[in-house]
């Protein structure tokens, strides 16, 4: 599955964004002005985390960064780098990770800022 985050310009703390799936929106994300991951495209594997204690997306190979997630928060400061969803669809992410993983798809999220983001209408 591909994922696609696509921010908005920061508004003093907050980074927000867009995540779809497969072409299709999920949900709203957000993020912490100066530990946001950089652009790019990162692996997704969903594991148990030891720090929430719950299974959560984890991304891979972020430059000079490790444990950076996809997680529930409403405000920046819930998250050192990790890309925060509404509470109610932190479950909702996961579960359409884990169903592609179980078919046996590898995941990737592709990080952009909209103005580098290239929009095809059909």
């Amino acid at each position: 599955m591909l994922m696609y985050l696509i921010r908005e310009q920061p508004k003093g703390e907050a980074i927000r964004g867009t995540l779809t799936a497969d072409g299709q929106p999920v949900c709203t994300t957000l993020e912490r002005t100066g530990k946001a991951i950089p652009e790019g495209i990162y692996r997704i594997r969903v594991n148990h985390s030891p720090h929430f204690h719950r299974v959560l997306p984890l991304l891979y190979f972020v430059p000079g960064r490790s444990g950076i997630r996809i997680h529930r928060g409403t405000r920046p400061k819930h998250s050192e780098g990790c890309i925060l969803v509404p509470p109610d669809q932190e479950e909702k992410v996961t579960r359409l990770l884990l169903d592609a993983e179980k078919s046996g798809e590898e995941n990737y999220i592709e990080v952009r800022a909209r103005d580098t983001y290239n929009i095809i209408d059909n």
